[in-house]
Parts: structure tokens; C-alpha cells; sequence
């Protein structure tokens, strides 16, 4: 039985277009957890079969074994999507974990690629590759359940494609993925006449919809891009954002973001060291016969339990993926 690989680390997730030969060379050592080679929205049409060749090139003469590898395929509104997935994957299906399918609507588009993959993999012989869905269309958002339990066997990850997704809905954007000031609240006017203005999350309700269709099924909720890539603190605080609300990783379209998501989604030393005394507090109450505990003066839960063993279990997974420890 085929079962999907839900181990991988997305901290970071490196957009690199196939047409760009020099960012190709790259993208192997940059850092990030995951690379997809993209042949979708980077791409002009005009280059769109050279780049599926730049890629077949680059996942078979590339050493791929510091990172995860994916490919962002066309949309299955498109006719290059079929020979996407037929020539990659029969060209360097062996060296796939994951295909990208963007724009997926409903359960069939899932359907649709995975029976295509089945059919190669079983002439080739290949092993069994991953899927991943960008949910970024107002549909697709509205059949989020249905589509994350579509593969159960294939699906590993879903992914906000927040650009896209304010297109469909008709949202007014200022900043890709970033904050809008028009989305916004004035407070009640203080003594002197002042009102103080908070800026909100135009993203919180995509975002948080997507995590629980992810957790409820057993899929890895990944947020989409930050546009500007000079604006640092702009990123970090986005992706802060995401973090909290239970999402594990984020793109990164520029290099220089790699190393912001990395350390956003990897759990600070205080956290781990926190957890770990949690754990080792509630071992030390059973050795004792002690059906409660509490640290610094806070009573330990069972929900504070599998918090701490989920943050460890990362920590832990982390730590054994830097170089010189697999």
C-alpha cells in the first residue's frame, strides 16, 4: 500500500522558475527544505517547453540530496499540463518527491494527476511521489475539506497561493501577502478626540481555514509568498503570524527569505528547552504515582503534554537534518 511521506521538513520553500538556468544551478544548495521548480506562473508561455526540458535536466544531473525537490506544474485549465506531468515524470520520476498542482479547484484535479503518476510510476517502476495542491481560488477555498482528503495515499502538503486567490475573490491588495491598511479598524475616540487605527489581517480567515483542513486530515498547511523581498521585517512578521496559527512553513520567492522562514519555523532554544522540562516533569510525576503536575507555578495538562512532544518531535527532526548528522 502506498503511503505518503508526511516527515519532510517545509520550514522554507524555494520558488526557482525553470526557465532560469543560473537560478537552477543554484537551488540545490540553498538552504531551503524544499525546492519546486516551477513551471506554471514564473514562466512565460513562450518558454514554456524549453523550461519543462531545463528542469528534466536539472532533477536528473543535479545532486538533489540536501533538499526536498518538488514541480509546480501547469494548471489543468492548460494545455501544457498534461505533458508536464508525462515528461517529467517519466524522465526523473525516480528523482521527485513531490508534484505541485496549482489552482486546484475540487477533488478531481487531485484525482486527475495522481491517476496519470499511478500509470508511470507502475511502467517505470518508479517509487511512489508526493502531491502537494495550492489552494488559491475562492472554489477551491470553498471545497478545501473535500479536497484534503482526496490521495490520502499521495497528499502531503496544501499551500495558500494568496496572489491568485485575491484575483478570484476580488480582493484589493497593496503588498503580496503582506498587510493592506484599508483593512483596518478605528477605535473610539479617546479624551483629547484621538482614534488609534489597527491594521488587520486581510489572510487570517484563508489561513486559518487551510490549517484546519490540513490538521483535520493529516496534511501540512504551508503559507504561499511575501512579494517584497526587501522588506524583511515585513516577512518575518507575516510568517510569525502563520506560524502562530499552526502553519509549518512558507515560500521564500528570493533567496534571502530562505533564511527568514528557516528560523521562524524552527522552535526557539526557550521553547524546546521548556518543552523538554515538561516532558521530563511529567515522566518524573509517574515515576512518583503523581497524576498532576506543575511548572513554574503553571499546572501541566494533557494538551500541554502533546504540545511539547509535537514541538521536541521537530526540534529533534531539525537538529538531525543539519549537515554532517544524517
Amino acid at each position: 500500500m502506498i503511503v505518503a511521506v508526511k516527515t519532510r521538513l517545509h520550514r522554507s520553500e524555494l520558488a526557482v522558475p525553470g526557465s532560469n538556468l543560473r537560478m537552477l544551478e543554484k537551488a540545490p544548495t540553498a538552504g531551503a527544505d524544499v525546492v519546486f521548480l516551477d513551471l506554471e506562473d514564473a514562466v512565460a508561455p513562450d518558454d514554456k517547453e524549453q523550461a519543462r526540458k531545463n528542469v528534466i535536466a536539472a532533477l536528473n544531473d543535479m545532486d538533489w540530496s540536501a533538499c526536498s525537490v518538488s514541480v509546480r506544474i501547469n494548471g489543468l485549465d492548460t494545455h501544457w499540463c498534461y505533458r508536464d506531468i508525462v515528461d517529467v515524470m517519466e524522465a526523473a520520476g525516480d528523482k521527485l518527491d513531490t508534484i505541485l498542482i496549482p489552482k486546484v479547484n475540487r477533488p478531481d484535479d487531485v484525482y486527475f494527476v495522481a491517476m496519470l503518476m499511478e500509470q508511470i510510476e507502475a511502467a517505470k517502476k518508479f517509487k511512489p511521489v508526493n502531491i502537494h495542491v495550492l489552494i488559491e481560488t475562492a472554489l477551491g477555498m470553498a471545497n478545501i475539506e473535500q479536497i484534503a482528503q482526496a490521495c490520502p495515499s499521495r497528499m502531503e502538503a496544501m499551500v495558500f497561493g494568496v496572489a491568485d486567490y485575491a484575483a478570484s475573490t476580488q480582493a484589493r491588495t497593496t503588498n503580496m501577502g503582506g498587510a493592506n491598511p484599508n483593512y483596518a479598524m478605528l477605535t473610539d475616540a479617546d479624551e483629547a478626540g484621538k482614534r488609534m487605527r489597527h491594521w488587520g489581517d486581510q489572510w487570517h480567515y484563508a489561513l486559518s481555514r487551510l490549517v484546519v483542513a490540513c490538521r483535520a486530515y493529516g496534511l501540512r498547511p504551508i503559507d504561499g509568498p511575501f512579494g517584497d523581498f526587501n522588506d524583511p521585517e515585513g516577512f518575518l512578521s507575516v510568517a510569525s503570524g502563520a506560524a502562530a496559527l499552526g502553519i509549518e512553513g512558507k515560500w521564500a520567492i528570493h533567496p534571502s527569505q530562505i533564511a527568514l522562514a528557516n528560523e521562524v519555523f524552527t522552535p526557539s532554544e526557550a521553547e524546546v528547552s521548556r518543552a523538554r522540562s515538561i516532558l521530563e516533569n511529567m515522566e518524573q510525576a509517574a515515576r512518583e504515582g503523581k497524576g498532576a503536575v506543575s511548572l513554574n507555578g503553571r499546572l501541566i495538562d494533557a494538551a500541554s503534554i502533546r504540545q511539547a512532544q509535537v514541538l521536541v518531535a521537530k526540534a529533534d527532526q531539525i537538529q538531525a537534518s543539519k549537515p554532517g548528522l544524517k
